[in-house]
């Protein structure tokens, strides 16, 4: 290992098997989950720290968005974290960059350690009332009609799961795509001005630090902490964050798809993902439409619907956020 992780937690792992841990550990952004322990970043490095798994209490997402999140005009402009709770209920956050590397962290540790939830204290109140407020809310009894669509699509969503990298990809291209079309052109430039700033001013902190200069170090500290920051907001232009390239990332995702879908899939490539066809499971068993085609339909409307100036939970954001891009870009078709 180039540095060895700090311990937080009471558990302290030999040094052979934290070595061997944290290199076979499986990495998702700047963490990684390990058989032995959890490996969190620090601001500047990744997998700094490490809390063995008999330390850890809980495991969970929480995210920032801002206000136009929602919107037709607005883009998706979220800050996730990986929170971890541990000893006696002191909270590590972490910040990634991308949001589908928290949900692979965590669906990777519920396959691996089951017993450590995966959601905060009010996120599974939230879970419990939902399923209620579900089950108050579903029809005892679908038309014949209904219950047949039901069962095709839960065959369909069965069909996807096999497939979770390739739907995965499809939700990750079409949010890149809205990101790179919602952004003001100019932004992009301040902001790669901005970083370039970042790194002037960490490279002249370096040499002024090197010439025992005092104030070397803050310089480097902020110009660092400039480009961090804006690293991380994905408007920067780079090789594959431009219109030319996330257009054919989005296009390749949906050929990819395409592929594999049977001939009566009952969605398009461009919105086979699993949390649509969930969506349009639950309208079918709310009595709110009789066939697949009606169901996707009030599924675009309920879309449509949710704009700035309507709060959702997080369990409610967590699939919009996933879909949403999929539909704007199509306009809804």
């Amino acid at each position: 290992m180039a540095f060895t992780p700090v311990r937080l937690g009471k558990t302290a792992l030999p040094q052979d098997k934290l070595s061997a841990d944290r290199k076979d550990c499986k990495r998702f952004g700047p963490c990684g989950v390990g058989h032995a322990a959890l490996y969190l970043n620090s601001y500047f490095l990744d997998c700094r720290y490490y809390i063995a798994l008999q330390d850890v209490r809980r495991v969970f997402k929480r995210v920032a968005m801002s206000k136009g999140g929602f919107t037709g005009s607005g883009l998706f402009g979220s800050i996730p974290y990986l929170v971890v709770e541990y000893g006696d209920g002191t909270e590590k956050q972490c910040t990634f960059k991308r949001e589908e590397d928290v949900d692979g962290f965590l669906d990777y540790l519920s396959s691996l350690c089951p017993h450590i939830p995966t959601h905060s204290v009010q996120a599974e109140q939230r879970l419990a009332q939902k399923a209620q407020e579900e089950a108050h809310r579903y029809l005892e009894q679908l038309s014949p009609d209904a219950q047949a669509a039901q069962e095709r699509l839960e065959k369909a969503r069965a069909f996807l799961a096999g497939y979770p990298v390739l739907t995965d990809r499809l939700s990750a291209a079409a949010k890149a795509k809205r990101v790179n079309e919602r952004t003001n052109p100019s932004h992009k430039w301040v902001a790669l001005a901005i970083v370039l700033g970042g790194l002037i001013a960490a490279v002249y902190g370096i040499i002024a630090w090197r010439r025992h200069e005092d104030f070397g170090i803050y310089f480097t500290l902020l110009g660092l902490a400039v480009v961090f920051l804006f690293s991380g907001t994905q408007v920067i232009p780079t090789m594959k964050n431009n219109k030319k390239a996330v257009t054919a990332a989005w296009e390749n995702a949906q050929s990819a798809l395409a592929n594999v879908l049977p001939e009566s899939f009952p969605l398009p490539a461009r919105y086979a993902h699993p949390v649509v066809l969930d969506r349009m499971i639950r309208v079918l068993r709310e009595g709110r439409a009789r066939n697949e085609a009606e169901a996707l339909d009030v599924v675009k409307a309920d879309l449509k619907a949710l704009n700035a100036d309507v709060q959702v939970t997080q369990e409610e954001y967590d699939e919009v956020v996933v879909i949403k891009p999929m539909f704007l870009l199509s306009d809804y078709q």
